[in-house]
């Protein structure tokens, strides 16, 4: 009984041993769970291709974007003032939006950029805008063109970004340039500690933006993206860079663009 215990005993430590050196016995290990981080994006050019040696020149960049509303209502801004029609008011009283909103009805609001009106002055006609579900366009500074938006404030914004939903893509516009980011984080640009796409020559790299926005849906396929202006910017520079989110004329790269502004306390 013990000779044949002893020997059972000898013939379980030699499969042990066997199977350690073969590899077919070993234990599969999970992969560490750095292995499943997405990789990261890649930074975009330091400068568009066609941009040549001077890094002030921009490259060209065709104006896209979608053809002005059928009966829309002009929105014009004149030092702190709206006007719609016969409508004008303060853009810095909320009581004074609804003679505004009562001009445009159940029309489309198309807001006619100025070079004196920011973003942090039009806030409680945007938050009007929305509270009344106006459809809100954009012209862009040519006029050829306009951008349907989908206003959101910051808790609206904050909403979205929580959602557990791919991409999560928005530029944030900074005075010194764009920022593109994700879910996954920012593209980097040819300063890490600067933004994605800086000014050249004091103006919007409109282009290489563009080329941005595409590599990121090409990846994320998402359904929007969202727009973040510092409050003291233009809407004139807002209009500039809403063209960056149409890939050719009528083919815009996502369902709904969202503009962010800051609602009136």
């Amino acid at each position: 009984m013990l000779r044949s215990r002893s020997v059972r005993r000898a013939i379980s430590l030699v499969i042990s041993w066997v199977c350690v050196v073969c590899s077919g016995c070993e234990e599969h290990r999970a992969p560490p769970l750095s292995s499943l981080a997405p990789a990261p994006l890649q930074p975009l050019g330091a400068a568009p291709a066609d941009a040549g040696k001077d890094p002030h020149r921009l490259a060209p960049a065709p104006v896209w974007g979608a053809p002005l509303p059928a009966g829309a209502v002009r929105v014009t801004f004149e030092r702190g003032h709206a006007r719609a029609a016969a409508a004008s008011v303060s853009m810095v009283v909320d009581a004074g939006v609804a003679p505004l909103l009562a001009a445009i009805g159940k029309a489309p609001a198309l807001l006619v950029p100025d070079d004196t009106t920011y973003v942090a002055e039009l806030a409680p006609l945007l938050a009007a805008l929305e509270d009344a579900h106006v459809a809100t366009w954009i012209l862009h500074g040519s006029g050829a063109v306009a951008f349907p938006v989908t206003l959101r404030d910051e808790r609206e914004f904050d909403a979205w970004l929580d959602e557990p939903k791919p991409g999560k893509l928005r530029i944030i516009q900074r005075q010194d340039g764009l920022e593109l980011v994700s879910a996954i984080g920012k593209i980097p640009g040819p300063d890490p500690n600067g933004p994605t796409v800086p000014l050249r020559g004091g103006r919007l790299d409109v282009g290489t933006t563009r080329e941005g926005l595409q590599k990121m849906q090409l990846r994320f396929h998402a359904p929007d993206a969202c727009l973040v202006p510092s409050f003291g910017t233009e809407l004139r520079a807002v209009a500039t860079v809403l063209s960056a989110f149409w890939g050719g004329p009528g083919e815009p790269l996502f369902e709904t663009v969202c503009l962010v502004y800051p609602r009136p306390r």
